[in-house]
């Protein structure tokens, strides 16, 4: 793997990290979002967002993978909801990272994809989003470029839909409701509630009140921001059970927290069909319920 490194001057200071990558490494399109999704952008040593400013004296760095490189197969049998030659949607386990990076090993969702499609000397792995490593549920990923651009147009429309399920800590009071608050950057991947932030819209409803006072919620993303339920959820009083960002871990969740991608919906990039997916809350999360 080869580093490539950058420091900020005085003259580039208050420029949108995206512009320092393109003006000094000058990366393509397909290359940046690659790199940003596998976390290999950094911003004095901790993975940063292409959208945020620079300081002087900051250093950027790009950690490239090589291209030819190949990948190592992880044999992990994987719930395969939907197949064809244009999307592939799998059922994510947690804890499993959803890309290989250079602080992952051959234990993600990117190598399993990689052995489940039978190790294709062509493979070029294309999610149209990811979940967070701890959290669990559906994931769509486009096998060829033309399905993954016109899945990634869909993002935030009425094509492409999705629904969470999460166990909460304590409730909100009311029983259905909107969380439109604007999220920015705190310390480290931290992410925090910031007038400043970006606008980022959650819409939620109460499924089952448990007598320990924890709470099923169901979730729907208007917006698709970095940790946005977990974020909004913590800002109610009532963070996602075993959250270890932005609640408190729990041992019986070692290394995830109680947040399922349950439901998702969308058009075909290809046909124009719309197919609807679905997978169950976990049986480790429900059982949160009734401890």
């Amino acid at each position: 793997m080869r580093t490539l490194e950058y420091t900020v001057p005085p003259q580039e200071a208050g420029r949108r990290l995206e512009y320092v990558l393109r003006a000094h490494f000058e990366l393509s399109e397909h290359r940046l979002r690659s790199l940003k999704f596998a976390d290999c952008i950094l911003l004095d040593g901790v993975p940063a967002h292409v959208g945020r400013a620079v300081a002087a004296g900051q250093t950027v760095m790009v950690q490239l993978r090589d291209e030819g490189a190949a990948i190592a197969p992880y044999d992990l049998p994987l719930r395969v909801s939907y197949r064809d030659a244009d999307i592939l949607i799998v059922d994510k386990p947690a804890p499993l990272p959803s890309i290989a990076s250079a602080r992952q090993d051959s234990a993600t969702l990117e190598n399993a994809v990689y052995a489940c499609l039978g190790c294709p000397a062509d493979f070029v792995y294309r999610p149209v989003s990811r979940l967070d490593k701890g959290t669990s549920g559906l994931m769509p990923i486009a096998l060829n470029a033309v399905a993954h651009a016109r899945m990634q147009r869909m993002l935030h429309t009425g094509q492409y839909v999705r629904e969470y399920l999460a166990v909460t800590e304590g409730a909100p009071q009311a029983d259905a409701g909107v969380i439109d608050r604007p999220i920015g950057h705190a310390e480290g991947v931290r992410r925090c509630i910031d007038p400043s932030g970006k606008h980022a819209v959650t819409h939620y409803t109460v499924l089952e009140r448990a007598a320990n006072s924890r709470a099923l919620l169901r979730l729907r993303l208007e917006t698709g921001r970095t940790h946005q339920i977990r974020v909004h959820l913590q800002s109610l009083g009532c963070p996602i059970a075993g959250d270890y960002l932005y609640g408190e871990p729990l041992p019986q969740l070692v290394g995830r927290f109680a947040l399922h991608a349950a439901r998702m919906q969308l058009t075909h990039p290809m046909t124009g069909e719309t197919l609807t997916f679905e997978s169950p809350l976990p049986e480790a999360l429900a059982a949160l319920l009734k401890e």
